[in-house]
């Protein structure tokens, strides 16, 4: 039985996905696309393969677009690509992020502008270029990706911690400016979740250990787990909720 749970109205919605080829990102553009969504998603390497393999599983096909969202001007033109095949964008989820670990004393100005970028800045910019559109049709959805990482204080990528700290406070200001036009900004965070990149970088038996210990639930998470979430965020499901942080973690962090 499929883990995956259907919202009706997201059949036929335009969602614009940052980074959605591979990781976490990969499995929300099949479980939109699952849905009956018209899925646009963006990423610096070539999708092509995995839109082949999603169409062969599915039936509907998502719109790859070759984009490296540190450049505004590529992000807007996607944008724009993904409005004239599928209509002004009904959900933006902005999932791209680089969390390469890195020492505050070793960091150069360029590497704070490159990690900013990737992890912050390109997040402002695509909700920038949605709005409009979910204004004139009267709504939408923005769903960013932060991380239970700022909320832990997790030494060992001091920017990526900031910048996620960061989108929750973007996540509350555009939620509440952009309310009374029924467009909806709340922010997911999900635990360590074992993407392929995770287990080839970073994952060894120690860590799972530690890992698992401070979870409340003692098993690991993996992309598919994450999918639930963005799809109720995204649906009418969660109509009345907005500004708000919604943590997948197994029962790490605590909140409220």
């Amino acid at each position: 039985m499929s883990q995956t749970p259907t919202f009706p109205d997201l059949k036929d919605c335009s969602v614009f996905i940052t980074g959605g080829g591979s990781g976490i990102g990969a499995e929300i553009t099949r479980a939109f696309v699952k849905q009956g969504a018209r899925v646009a998603f963006v990423q610096r390497s070539d999708g092509s393969a995995f839109c082949d393999d999603v169409a062969r599983e599915t039936g509907n096909r998502p719109l790859f677009i070759k984009c490296d969202i540190t450049d505004s001007t590529a992000i807007r033109t996607a944008i724009a690509q993904a409005t004239d095949a599928h209509g002004p964008v009904n959900v933006l989820v902005n999932n791209a992020a680089n969390d390469q670990r890195h020492e505050t004393l070793d960091v150069t100005d360029d590497d704070w502008n490159r990690l900013i970028d990737v992890n912050l800045k390109a997040y402002f910019i695509a909700a920038q270029a949605v709005i409009p559109g979910m204004q004139a049709a009267g709504g939408g959805t923005i769903i960013n990706f932060t991380s239970i990482s700022y909320m832990m204080g997790n030494a060992g990528y001091p920017l990526y911690v900031t910048a996620n700290s960061g989108i929750n406070g973007m996540t509350r200001a555009l939620a509440r400016e952009f309310g009374p036009d029924k467009i909806r900004v709340n922010a997911l965070a999900p635990g360590w979740v074992m993407t392929q990149k995770q287990l080839d970088m970073w994952v060894t038996p120690e860590a799972i250990e530690g890992q698992l210990a401070r979870q409340c639930l003692k098993e690991t998470l993996g992309p598919e787990d994450i999918t639930g979430g963005v799809l109720f965020l995204a649906s009418n499901a969660s109509r009345m909720m907005t500004g708000q942080a919604m943590v997948i973690d197994g029962g790490v962090v605590t909140t409220g």
